[in-house]
């Protein structure tokens, strides 16, 4: 073992204390309110960023929709996925009954569905597409998988939109 006062041994010192400090830091903010320590959301790891104009392009292309976005309501308990629709031929699976959509979360893997209500049946536009009308679909988030800031992915059959930034 190295003499106390050598080089190494101080800096192990140091940075012992560093650590304790820090330690007994994060014990006393944890004293002060447990509720926020146990409950705080951790920062989603994705940057905000739009969805590219070369991307838009692709899903106004091969897909006949832009204005993408995936929002969240104001009680978090729903996730609303908007498109506007530029070319309905293409874009009818959007519209489609039979098609079942769904909606995956990146960070927590969680895979939503449209909830189904036993008046009005799934929160969801479906029919006839037209060009330039703003169309919905509404995806239940209960126990709040995801959070704003995570990435999601949409799937509506065929149809697959991934990497969208939920606001």
């Amino acid at each position: 073992m190295k003499h106390p006062s050598s080089p190494a041994w101080r800096a192990a010192l140091v940075l012992s204390g560093v650590c304790l400090a820090a330690v007994m830091l994060d014990a006393a903010a944890a004293q002060q309110n447990p509720a926020a320590a146990a409950n705080s959301p951790k920062a989603s790891p994705y940057m905000p960023v739009k969805v590219p104009q070369h991307a838009q392009q692709l899903y106004q292309m091969m897909h006949g929709v832009d204005n993408l976005s995936v929002r969240r309501t104001a009680s978090g308990n729903l996730l609303r996925f908007s498109y506007r629709v530029t070319d309905p031929a293409v874009a009818q699976l959007l519209g489609d009954k039979n098609s079942t959509p769904y909606l995956y979360g990146e960070r927590s893997h969680a895979l939503l569905e449209v909830p189904v209500m036993d008046t009005i049946g799934q929160l969801r536009q479906t029919g006839p597409q037209e060009v330039g009308q703003q169309y919905w679909v509404v995806f239940s988030n209960k126990g709040n998988l995801i959070r704003a800031g995570d990435r999601v992915n949409v799937l509506i059959g065929t149809f697959h939109i991934d990497g969208l930034v939920v606001e």
